[in-house]
């Protein structure tokens, strides 16, 4: 993994004014702790935060982050984005130790192309997007890819078949279903009922006016009978 570098600037206002002005200079709110600092609430350019994450470790990539002239090798621990614009609206950096391992989530890739599932209509649907690793700072993988081409309708491939580096291990369980190639859904037909046709049929059969005529009469009878 390539490292890339990042100032951060110190002694920022909190809350969520001080916050949007700092934005609408061009900068995001950020804090960074881990390894026995203290949290530290800091800034950082939006450019260089956007320079930093476009490598092919995305972010995943090992900043050295500068604070108050000390340089902290980090990660991105979470970055929280606008539910609509999708801009950077906060950062938290996590400062690490290049000796010891992490655990961070690497973006799955499926190689090659089903023939024999796209022939018939189907599809390779991933079951998940992200595989959690564990591994040390400076060995996080870019991506893991999974080759899919062998595939038929209604193989699957589990974690236990994905191939790792050397020094990366897999966190979740080896039977967890990752890749999934699917047949073409079968269009269903609406369900008959039984009884039903025959119950369509009598409601659509008119009534003869003899019938209405005699049910007519009986009504009247009866009701002659009470009143006596």
């Amino acid at each position: 993994m390539s490292e890339t570098t990042l100032a951060a600037d110190t002694g920022r206002p909190t809350g969520s004014r001080p916050a949007n002005r700092l934005r609408a200079e061009g900068r995001v709110p950020a804090v960074v702790y881990g390894q026995g600092m203290e949290p530290v609430a800091v800034s950082v350019d939006r450019r260089e935060l956007r320079q930093a994450l476009s490598g092919p470790a995305g972010v995943n990539a090992l900043i050295s982050l500068t604070v108050d002239g000390a340089t902290h090798p980090t990660i991105v621990k979470q970055l929280d984005r606008h539910p609509l614009r999708r801009t950077v609206m906060h950062v938290d950096f996590l400062k690490v130790n290049l000796d010891e391992d992490i655990e961070v989530a690497v973006p799955l890739t499926l190689v090659g192309e089903a023939k024999a599932v796209l022939s018939e209509g189907g599809l390779v649907d991933p079951a998940v997007d992200t595989i959690t690793v564990r591994t040390r700072p400076n060995t996080v993988p870019n991506e893991l890819p999974i080759d899919v081409s062998e595939l038929t309708i209604g193989d699957v491939l589990r974690l236990s078949d994905l191939q790792v580096p050397a020094g990366v291990e897999l966190v979740d369980d080896p039977d967890m279903v990752i890749v999934t190639a699917l047949g073409q859904a079968a269009e269903e037909e609406p369900e008959v009922v039984e009884g039903e046709e025959e119950e369509e049929a009598a409601e659509g059969e008119a009534v003869p006016a003899g019938d209405e005529g005699a049910a007519g009469a009986g009504e009247g009878g009866g009701g002659d009978a009470d009143a006596g």
